[in-house]
């Protein structure tokens, strides 16, 4: 049953707060990136939260901002931000975001809106955003709760590195089992773990969310890295080189329970069909192994073969690998189906259109395989997909 959101907000306060949507349309990046930039100098121990390499990409402000205008949008009647703040409390309750922190992200926001409008807003405007802020605030926090009630363990589990498997020239996969002993819960096909790295001689934790890359029910958790590239000033691959280069069999990893909206609808009868590009296939592994009774197709795009991990594990007649430029190693041993690009008209001849399908990859190979779907008429509900990362748009 969907959620409603009733607001109890009065008719004047909706009214500011809906008139500032034109400046938050073009200056809402500006006030979020003020916003993360005022909140780390007062508060750097929240360095310990988020992700820096997004801060600086800025991909969080971005995020941030998006969210915003959209609760802005919709103030009437916030019920329309419920399937993008479920997505973001997901990840909420995976990094252990508590109430106590949504009144400092409020006075911040509410600090950089002014310090960046400035004569512009005035006490009233600030005091609409101040109720409509705490309004929003609240629904995260409720939904974060029931979550929180429903999640298979709080804060962080320790779990050992018991194997340590090299799938390909970028993906590394880490095979991690609970320190206790004790058994895994069930978990959802295509949902993810955070994990809290503490990296030798870089000052805050570190908190990332990595797909799981296999299917519930074994004694372990997997995880498929790629090991990112970056700057030597904040390298986008802090973790994952930290993964490759550093962590080895035996180390100990503290974990966050399985959360994730993106999985496999086990209740529907329509063929499943996965379309990957890159690192984006580990959601999709999980999901294959888990369609024993389906009728499923797995289509995986890379660069070549030798950056293709788990490729052993993609088996099967309705299996399909596409390399944008296949090496002679490649083409020599006739190790993929299609050269280039996945483009409609050879969807049209492989696949059905009456399926669910899901997709995870790169932005821009999540944004061709999306309106391919919508030219090809495919209903908004059986299109799923992930972002890695905050949640963009596509």
């Amino acid at each position: 049953m969907a959620t409603t959101v009733t607001s109890n907000l009065d008719e004047q306060t909706r009214e500011i707060i809906k008139s500032t949507v034109p400046v938050l349309a073009e200056h809402g990046e500006t006030i979020t990136t003020h916003f993360y930039k005022r909140l780390f100098e007062d508060h750097p121990e929240l360095k310990h939260t988020f992700n820096m390499t997004h801060q600086k990409e800025g991909k969080q402000p971005r995020a941030l901002a998006n969210a915003v205008y959209a609760a802005a949008q919709n103030i009437d009647d916030l019920t329309a931000i419920i399937p993008a703040a479920d997505t973001i409390a997901e990840k909420h309750v995976s990094l252990n975001i508590q109430p106590e922190h949504y009144p400092i992200v409020g006075e911040y926001l509410l600090k950089a809106i002014k310090e960046v409008l400035g004569d512009a807003v005035d006490a009233q405007i600030l005091d609409a955003w101040d109720k409509g802020y705490r309004e929003i605030a609240d629904v995260f926090i409720t939904m974060e709760k029931k979550k929180y009630e429903t999640s298979a363990w709080t804060g962080y589990r320790n779990f050992t590195v018991t194997h340590k498997v090299k799938e390909s020239s970028e993906i590394t996969s880490f095979y991690l089992e609970p320190e206790d002993g004790n058994s895994l819960p069930f978990y959802r096909p295509g949902q993810y773990i955070g994990l809290k790295a503490d990296i030798p001689h870089y000052p805050y934790t570190q908190l990332r969310q990595y797909s799981i890359s296999d299917e519930p029910g074994q004694s372990y958790i997997r995880i498929s890295v790629k090991k990112e590239d970056g700057t030597e000033e904040l390298p986008a691959g802090l973790v994952s080189t930290w993964l490759h280069n550093e962590v080895k069999e035996g180390d100990v990893l503290p974990l966050s329970a399985p959360a994730g909206d993106f999985y496999l609808n086990e209740t529907s009868d329509r063929p499943v069909v996965l379309l990957s590009g890159g690192v984006g296939l580990t959601p999709l592994m999980s999901m294959y192994k888990q369609c024993t009774d389906k009728d499923v197709y797995f289509i995986h795009a890379a660069r070549n073969g030798d950056v293709h991990g788990l490729k052993e594990e993609m088996k099967g007649d309705q299996c399909y690998i596409i390399y944008e430029k296949p090496s002679e190693q490649d083409r020599n041993s006739e190790a993929y189906d299609k050269a280039g690009y996945i483009d409609l008209d050879w969807l049209r001849t492989t696949v059905p259109k009456d399926a669910d399908f899901y997709f995870c990859g790169p932005e821009g190979f999540m944004r061709a395989v999306k309106e391919a779907l919508q030219e090809w008429e495919v209903p908004e509900a059986q299109i799923n997909y992930e972002f890695f990362g905050p949640a963009g748009t596509i």
